[in-house]
């Protein structure tokens, strides 16, 4: 079922004549009861009631707000003209939201695509475009949409690892772009029969379980550490190697391979090592005699 116009008038027109009619009807019952004429009095309060009953099409639609309409269960359609509206008094008449509006899920403690347990939270940004839909075709449907938005962020925390550990594959902590594509997708697929349109879905909470965080958190230092480490390593050796190039360019000093072999040594753990050198001076020759 998809949403069609509802037929309905401003209803400032209405109120203005609905209310000079009550005020002649009042103006004729009193008239007739002070002068006990009953051919007056009698029509003005039937001519009264029906006006009465007509007031009941009279109905307010606020900006960015649609009003459904239903004539003894049937769908009428929807009402969008913000305003005083009115329409046929038997209408029945139920306001819908058309605001842009979200909500953050709950911790939901699920396993990612390697097996470990983690705990995962988002917030989805999502508006009613279709208000037949969201009224006829699902129950509740901001209860629904909580529901089956939790549901596609549980399925989509088990479609990826929680961290890739250097291997070519996104996951869930460092391809934030593709994550956010995928959960929005995954919940406008479950939620366009119910008239919603999904705007923004984020994650707003990710990290691994209690039982396993402090063991996460051991193996990213030590990845941190080696990943240190070698670049460490990597601009020692440059360094020496520069070293060496200078030094036999300038011709400051003419070493042969041992003392060279030395040198690189030397040169390496002061550059490696992770506390500071303590200087030796030599104060004899740097061959034995």
């Amino acid at each position: 079922m998809n949403e069609t116009r509802a037929s309905s008038l401003s209803g400032i027109p209405f109120a203005v004549l609905f209310a000079l009619l009550l005020g002649l009807f009042v103006a004729g019952f009193v008239h007739g009861v002070w002068h006990q004429v009953i051919g007056i009095a009698i029509p003005s309060v039937i001519l009264f009631a029906i006006v009465a009953f007509l007031c009941k099409g009279f109905f307010q639609v606020q900006p960015n707000q649609g009003v459904v309409l239903l004539l003894f269960g049937r769908y009428a359609g929807t009402a969008r003209e913000p305003g005083l509206r009115w329409t046929n008094p038997f209408y029945a008449k139920r306001a819908v939201s058309l605001r842009v509006r979200n909500f953050e899920s709950s911790k939901l403690k699920v396993n990612d695509a390697d097996g470990n347990p983690i705990e995962i939270a988002a917030v989805i940004v999502w508006k009613v475009v279709d208000t037949a839909e969201a009224v006829f075709q699902v129950d509740a449907y901001e209860n629904y949409v909580q529901i089956q938005g939790e549901s596609a962020l549980r399925q989509m925390a088990q479609s990826y690892p929680y961290d890739s550990h250097e291997e070519p594959r996104p996951s869930l902590r460092s391809h934030g772009d593709e994550i956010t594509r995928h959960l929005r997708e995954q919940i406008q697929e479950r939620l366009g029969k119910a008239g919603v349109e999904v705007l923004e879905a984020r994650i707003s909470h990710l990290a691994y379980a209690q039982e396993i965080a402090q063991a996460m958190l051991q193996r990213q230092q030590a990845g941190a550490i080696i990943a240190a480490r070698t670049r460490i390593v990597q601009g020692a050796v440059s360094m020496v190697q520069m070293a060496l190039e200078q030094l036999s360019r300038q011709d400051i000093v003419n070493l042969d391979e041992e003392r060279r072999a030395a040198m690189v040594s030397n040169l390496l753990v002061v550059l490696c090592g992770e506390r500071a050198t303590q200087p030796v001076l030599n104060t004899g020759t740097l061959y034995q005699g």
